[in-house]
């Protein structure tokens, strides 16, 4: 179901765009609050730190996946200049450390499955060389950067998308941070960005200028429904000159204020994105120091800031009694509690010692209430942990359809939570189709009037390629309708509560 026609009749009557985030809310779903509850269960894990100096001040992502196809979501986390470690989940909330090459300097990792071989591949990020690792059985992995001709450099990845535009294999973006050769720097030395094209024998790549200190990177439909490249970049070395980028894809050029897109200028961190009007166009969170700003997405194909009262600012820490601005890293929407209504988590955490920013910053867990605002529930939910926080996941670790939480730390042992909290109805949705993009990446998937995009990117150094998690509120039987990457439909009736895999039928 489409909300634009209700959305325009309420701005042309004069109500806000909170009035018409509230009133669609109200639409989607009607469950009663349940009670958001996590239990810590990092005593299981093996301790690992993500550490180092300033070059590791930013990063410290993770990426969750099933390396071994046996249904549950394992982990893989950056480590800086401690070896990333990679956690087989065996079940029961077990994991299990995997022997694998150490790989240091490593700010995050995607996974993407570049090769379409059917097991997910790594793109690992470093200060430095990066690395792919191509996926195996067992979740094993062999080094495949020079086979399959990714350029390599000496310069500073922190971000990565990436997209398909034809069968073969995927586009790859790559934000780059301060240039580590410019000797001026390191404010106002920003490095610029990179596009990697697939050429027969590898990848070609190709600069993509101005770069302003990309932090996250997310390819997708813009609110235009034109594919586009958001960009959000660290005013902290760009200073003055830089702002937030939307690059369109097909036209290889940088929106302006003459396509309506603000001139917008913060201490981008991280990116998450979310259909929360049910209109089929992402709003989008940006997370930042000092405050996390909301884009809201407008029928015009403009964003524009969405109102303090939606309580997704959280610009100062909610507990404790450090009252100095708070700091965002990875931001991910999920529906925590099976309503039917998209939550957000946000990881939180000082930079190192900035005096300007609280050091005692607890991650945030924001509830959507049936209204479209939103409250903070991190610390009665047992998440509110004041170390500094970088990457995250919201993932399924048990598949008990309650998503669960990992979040890896700077200088402090990486958590994991398990929600045991009560919740409703869910669904998973996996996608597969014939061909280069096996997972469908691109598509739009529609499940009792929630739609979700199906991206690789976002967050802060690190993502899933994970089932679709939707939640059904009361609601046990679900409708799916999938737009699959072609522009072909297909729809299906299922029960809920169970996670399915989804194939393209062949024409």
């Amino acid at each position: 179901m489409r909300f634009t026609g209700v959305r325009r009749r309420l701005q042309r009557a004069g109500f806000g765009a909170l009035t018409w985030i509230a009133l669609i809310g109200n639409c989607v779903g009607s469950t009663a609050a349940a009670e958001i509850r996590f239990e810590d269960m990092s005593s299981g894990i093996p301790e690992h730190v993500y550490d180092g100096g300033w070059e590791h001040f930013v990063g410290g992502g993770v990426a969750v996946f099933d390396c071994d196809q046996n249904g549950l979501a394992d982990v893989f986390a950056a480590g800086g200049e401690n070896p990333a470690m990679l956690l087989r989940n065996v079940g029961g909330f077990g994991f299990e450390p995997v022997s694998i090459e150490p790989i240091t300097n490593v700010t995050g990792a995607y996974p993407i499955d570049i090769d379409a071989d059917g097991w997910t591949d790594l793109y690992v990020m470093r200060v430095g060389p990066d690395v792919v690792l191509k996926g195996q059985a067992g979740c094993q992995f062999s080094d495949v950067t020079s086979q399959w001709g990714i350029p390599q450099t000496d310069r500073w990845t922190t971000s990565l998308t990436a997209w398909w535009e034809d069968d073969a294999r995927p586009v790859i973006a790559l934000g780059h941070y301060v240039d580590r050769a410019n000797k001026d720097g390191p404010f106002g030395a920003c490095d610029s960005n990179t596009i990697l094209r697939p050429i027969p024998n590898g990848y070609d790549a190709h600069d993509l200028s101005p770069g302003f200190c990309a932090l996250s990177m997310l390819a997708g439909p813009d609110a235009r429904g034109r594919r586009t490249l958001r960009i959000s970049n660290d005013r902290q070395y760009y200073v003055r000159d830089g702002q937030e980028q939307l690059w369109d894809i097909d036209e290889k050029r940088f929106l302006t204020e003459a396509d309506g897109w603000p001139k917008v200028m913060l201490w981008g961190m991280g990116i998450a994105s979310a259909d929360l009007t049910g209109d089929g166009v992402d709003e989008v969170m940006l997370t930042s120091m000092g405050d996390q700003l909301m884009q809201l997405a407008m029928p015009d194909g403009t964003y524009i800031a969405a109102p303090f009262g939606i309580g997704t600012y959280a610009h100062r820490p909610h507990t404790g009694d450090d009252g100095r601005p708070s700091t965002g890293w990875h931001a991910q929407f999920g529906d925590i509690n099976n309503d039917t209504r998209m939550d957000l988590f946000i990881a939180k955490g000082n930079v190192d010692q900035m005096p300007s920013n609280a050091m005692n910053d607890p991650n945030n867990l924001l509830v959507q209430n049936s209204d479209g605002r939103f409250h903070e529930s991190a610390e009665t939910a047992g998440v509110a942990d004041f170390a500094r926080s970088r990457g995250a996941a919201l993932a399924d670790f048990d598949n008990d359809g309650r998503l669960d939480l990992v979040v890896v730390n700077r200088r402090a042992a990486m958590r994991i939570y398990r929600n045991v909290g009560d919740t409703a109805h869910w669904l998973g949705v996996s996608l597969f189709q014939r061909g280069g993009n096996r997972d469908a990446i691109g598509a739009k998937v529609t499940v009792n009037g929630q739609i979700q995009h199906l991206r690789i990117g976002g967050g802060h150094a690190g993502g899933s390629a994970l089932p679709l998690h939707f939640g059904l509120g009361d609601e046990n039987i679900a409708v799916i309708q999938v737009v699959w990457p072609d522009g072909s439909i297909t729809q299906t009736e299922v029960h809920g509560d169970q996670s399915l895999l989804i194939e393209k039928p062949d024409r």
